[in-house]
């Protein structure tokens, strides 16, 4: 990311589509929005952050394989929390459902995504959470 701000409690920290073709798609948005492609490595496969003119990452394009296989094609947006433990435990007391396990992004960050942990709206809805790191970037 070209900033160090990160979301506060309740702001909207990321948006990824997961789909079957995401070299396609990544190539899509490429052309329709002037997006750049920057390529994250999965292993045997490439996810990609899409970033504007201005190097900020706008979104992330994932290939639903792995911890993503099974994911219909849908963007979904991560929305910050001050902590996921508390945050996960108010969604189940309001009805909703929790999705996987947490787990620890490289960074410091702490993702509640579909493949680790999400919450369940009491429509059906799916909203990963995604709780910032503290400290220095």
């Amino acid at each position: 990311m070209a900033s160090d701000a990160r979301p506060g409690p309740g702001q909207i920290g990321r948006i990824d589509l997961t789909v079957p073709d995401a070299d396609g798609v990544r190539d899509f948005y490429r052309d329709v929005t002037g997006w750049t492609p920057a390529p994250v490595s999965m292993g045997d496969y490439q996810n990609y952050c899409m970033n504007a003119a201005n190097g900020q990452s706008e979104a992330g394009i994932c290939h639903a394989r792995g911890d993503n296989s099974g994911l219909p094609a849908a963007s979904l947006i991560y929305i910050a929390v001050a902590d996921s433990d508390p945050a996960l435990q108010r969604c189940e007391t309001r009805g909703g459902k929790l999705l996987g396990t947490p787990k620890s992004a490289g960074d410091g960050s702490r993702f509640c995504a579909i493949q680790f942990r999400a919450i369940q709206d009491p429509a059906g809805a799916i909203a990963p959470l995604y709780q910032p790191r503290t400290g220095p970037a």
